[in-house]
Formats: structure tokens, C-alpha cells, sequence
């Protein structure tokens, strides 16, 4: 026969929902970091090709 299962606890809910939100944040910020070192053009990870103005003139 089935049996119901014992209710999770508020702060066992409210820890595992804060680690949930806390990994989204800090992928957020890699991302961000990522996104303004390759605007800057300080990325050692991608390479970007640069056009040079000389050859569109």
C-alpha cells in the first residue's frame, strides 16, 4: 500500500532554492566577464579577427 511521504521542511526547501538561484548568478557573471573581455579585446580564450581599417578605405 502506498504511503504519502513526509513534507519537506521550509529551510530545506528555502536552502536548495537559494543554491538553485545562487548557481544562475554566477553563471551569469562568468558570462558577463566573458562578454566584456572580448569587447575590450582583452580575451586570452577566443580569437578574434580584425579588420584593419587601412582595406576598407
Amino acid at each position: 500500500m502506498a504511503v504519502p511521504k513526509k513534507r519537506t521542511s521550509i529551510s530545506k526547501k528555502r536552502i536548495r532554492k537559494n543554491f538553485w538561484k545562487r548557481k544562475g548568478y554566477s553563471a551569469s557573471l562568468k558570462a558577463f566577464a566573458l562578454a566584456k573581455s572580448l569587447s575590450t579585446g582583452n580575451s586570452k580564450s577566443f580569437f578574434i579577427r580584425k579588420i584593419n581599417n587601412q582595406m576598407l578605405e
